[in-house]
């Protein structure tokens, strides 16, 4: 139990504080879609061609560190027909259950994720657009995040084996 409750004290630690800074990627995106609407609408400038990939960059690296704070916070959606009616125990079981499926989710995306940042960074990719950016770095920061979330993920079926053991984190 000891090896448990450190995990989840520094992977909850960790994704908190990630968590924490993310959330502030909301002004970022705002910050670029606002340039973009001044860039279009003043005379004698061209708008800019960067923005509206950069707004989707933006978006991508706030969802995807977000998402292990978000699960830790128990903010994901759960369908509650019948989970709010059960035991504590019983909803531990079926998360852990659950838990591991998305592991194995996490896991098979994590793989294509840097089998695809590999071949960005090996070959230069870039998105065929007129800005034409490097795709490596949103592909990076979709690796880290992935990673961030399978270990959130792990973090949580122990706190749900803690549960069932009848000793919680």
């Amino acid at each position: 139990m000891g090896f448990l409750r450190s995990y989840v004290r520094v992977v909850d630690a960790i994704n908190y504080r990630v968590g924490r800074v993310v959330m502030y990627g909301i002004f970022v995106m705002m910050a670029i879609l606002l340039w973009s609407s001044i860039s279009k609408t003043l005379p004698n400038m061209l708008p800019s061609l960067w923005t509206l990939e950069m707004a989707q960059f933006a978006m991508v690296a706030y969802y995807i560190l977000g998402g292990p704070y978000s699960i830790q916070l128990g903010s994901n959606v759960r369908m509650d027909l019948f989970y709010g009616a059960w035991s504590d125990k019983r909803k531990a079981w079926f998360d852990g259950f659950t838990v591991l499926l998305l592991c194995f989710y996490l896991g098979v995306l994590l793989y294509g994720a840097i089998d695809s940042t590999s071949y960005a960074i090996r070959y230069g990719e870039r998105n065929p657009t007129a800005w034409r950016p490097v795709l490596w770095p949103i592909k990076s920061i979709i690796c880290v995040g992935l990673f961030l979330m399978l270990l959130q993920a792990v973090s949580e079926l122990f706190k749900d084996i803690a549960k069932i053991k009848g000793k919680p984190i």
